[in-house]
């Protein structure tokens, strides 16, 4: 991860200063401040790629300046495009160069990556700016209370002291020069797979493509694994194709830890050099403030599932060398997940998981970028692969619905016969992350927010958060420390993380997953 800011050069170099320090955790590597008859531009870098002097941003020639917190996945095939320019580093952003030159406004489509970038056009005099179709890679925008010029920072608290109206930049768009330009949707798809043998060959052979791609680093790798299907594929499949034992890192509470021993199955199936990380509740309330302000998210289910994820970086920071992270986010959103076993229908199940595609960006994937980068790491997100993410979009819905008892049948049927990971793990019910890393820590946090938060204060909720209002103590708590840093910002999320109520019934008020019908022995 890097963390960039970018305003107009009138702003006060003070008032700049103070918002691109908050972004120091994003890139520890180098820092650079750099500025222009028209624009400022703050750096933060994590070296990831080229680790030289070179791969430094930002990259200004005669005609354009650039600043990229991203990882051009096909970066090879651009260059093979753009051969003739001249290229100062080894750099995998610094091809978004020739390719605006090339392309300008429509430039986006040809990108596959995990990208926030800004772009300033010095012969046009034109601001560019872009964001990945998930929106992996956060950005967000703001307009100066100086001027009203927009501003951009890779996380809101960049902007909170000198911007009015900050907003999440939206996801696979391009700013051009005051223009919002949506250049793909990944959740609008044609329905062409309609073989079974034909989806579950797509299946493996693009999530395998995906890891791929992303063990590209120049820095150590290292694998999330919580013992669940998703993570284990993963790390199984980065075990498969490294020329040298992986490192896999778990996490659970000290007395229930669900996922560790599962973990450990993985880990040990698959040969990585495999790390068990111990958590208390004590480490669990002191990390629940810095977890929330890096969020910058009062979310329930975000906020309990980075606590884990918080600390586990932080272990990997402290501890090893390691600067980039695999993960396994995305399966549920595209395969589903228990309440999508409720889906009246093939076409409202796929609604859904467009819906929540469409709204990652805000939580299981600002948990990943956030928690991760607040250490200093970098994460990446193979579910995510834009290829993968497409051709899952594109089966038949039928085919995705859970008919067999087994959710996620399509993705555990195409890797049935590799023997990646044990087959108790590919057939295994997983348990949610945040009741994964033991249920005491979600029944330890709303005990202390039922000791924290009153009743009075709750009953007279709607008057102090009249937008997303708290229904439950422990999302009162939450919310009341986003309002310590953030006042007035709580439209960053659009809603709570819920299950759908009208599928499921409006007698569900917790977000996990362990409160529905269907859990069964998925948390054990």
């Amino acid at each position: 991860m890097c963390g960039l800011m970018f305003c107009d050069r009138r702003l006060d170099e003070l008032k700049f200063m103070e918002g691109f320090e908050r972004l120091g955790h994003r890139g520890p590597d180098q820092a650079i401040v750099h500025k222009t008859a028209e624009a400022w531009f703050g750096f933060h870098r994590l070296a990831i790629m080229d680790l030289s002097e070179k791969g430094m941003q930002p990259f200004e020639t005669d005609e354009l300046v650039l600043m990229c917190n991203g990882e051009i996945y096909n970066e090879t095939k651009l260059k093979d495009v753009y051969v003739d320019y001249n290229y100062v580093s080894h750099s995998d952003c610094e091809v978004l160069l020739p390719l605006y030159l090339d392309k300008g406004r429509g430039m986006g489509p040809y990108l596959d990556a995990e990208f926030a970038f800004v772009l300033l056009d010095k012969v046009k005099n034109i601001i560019v700016a872009g964001r990945d179709p998930i929106g992996i890679r956060p950005l967000f925008y703001g307009y100066l209370k100086l001027n009203g010029t927009i501003a951009f920072a890779s996380e809101a608290k960049a902007l909170k002291d000198i911007c009015d109206h900050i907003e999440p930049f939206p996801i696979g768009t391009l700013y051009y020069d005051g223009e919002w330009i949506t250049y793909t949707d990944v959740s609008y798809t044609s329905y062409t797979i309609t073989d079974m043998s034909l989806a579950l060959a797509k299946i493996k052979h693009k999530l395998i493509e995906g890891v791929k791609k992303r063990m590209m680093s120049d820095v150590p790798i290292g694998y999330l694994l919580s013992g669940g299907l998703d993570s284990s594929l993963v790390a199984a499949i980065g075990a498969k194709y490294s020329k040298e034992p992986i490192v896999t890192f778990a996490i659970g509470m000290e007395y229930d830890a669900i996922d560790l021993k599962y973990a450990r199955q993985v880990a040990d199936h698959i040969g990585s050099i495999h790390h068990e990380v111990k958590m208390t509740f004590k480490d669990v309330l002191e990390a629940l403030p810095y977890v929330i302000y890096h969020l910058e998210s009062y979310d329930i289910t975000t906020v309990r599932a980075s606590l884990g994820m918080y600390l586990l970086a932080k272990y990997i920071k402290e501890k090893t060398d390691i600067k980039v992270i695999l993960t396994g986010e995305i399966s549920d959103e595209l395969f589903g997940y228990k309440y999508t076993d409720f889906a009246p229908d093939a076409m409202a199940f796929q609604e859904e998981s467009k819906k929540r595609m469409r709204e990652l960006y805000q939580y299981d994937v600002l948990r990943a970028d956030r928690c991760i980068a607040a250490w200093s790491l970098e994460a990446r997100v193979p579910f995510g692969d834009l290829a993968f993410v497409r051709a899952v979009m594109s089966i038949e819905p039928t085919m995705k619905m859970n008919t067999t008892g087994k959710g996620k049948y399509l993705l555990r049927k195409a890797f049935e016969m590799d023997q990646l990971i044990p087959d108790a793990i590919l057939w295994r019910e997983k348990a949610a992350f945040s009741d994964a890393v033991g249920h005491s820590m979600v029944d330890q946090l709303k005990e202390y927010a039922s000791q924290t938060i009153s009743d009075e204060e709750l009953k007279l909720a709607s008057l102090s958060y009249p937008f997303n209002t708290p229904q439950t103590k422990e999302a009162y708590l939450y919310r009341s420390i986003f309002e310590n840093f953030y006042p007035g910002q709580s439209h960053w999320i659009t809603s709570y993380w819920m299950p759908n109520l009208d599928w499921v019934g409006k007698q569900v008020s917790d977000p996990s997953a362990r409160v529905l019908s269907n859990y069964g022995a998925s948390g054990s």
